[in-house]
């Protein structure tokens, strides 16, 4: 969020967290300039895709036609079963 202050012009920003069964999804929505369709993403949207990747999730970046910007990470939840053997 801090970035998106610093970096797309934005005045406000909503965090939306959803868990499911089997996926948690975050997303973060803000009313900047958006991002280039086709642009080079910064430093800061690579890290969080890899981090994303990492955990066995995936990260999407999307701008809205009359600007700001969706980022949601859809990353897997673990079952309890799982994290007891780990």
């Amino acid at each position: 969020m801090t970035n998106a202050a610093r970096h797309a012009q934005t005045h406000n920003c909503a965090v939306h967290l959803q868990a499911e069964d089997t996926r948690l999804t975050l997303s973060i929505f803000d009313d900047g300039r958006g991002v280039e369709p086709k642009g080079r993403t910064g430093v800061g949207f690579h890290s969080m895709r890899e981090r994303a990747e990492e955990l066995g999730g995936k990260l999407t970046i999307e701008s809205g036609a009359k600007g700001g910007t969706r980022v949601t990470a859809l990353l897997p939840l673990l079952a309890e079963s799982e994290t007891e053997s780990t």
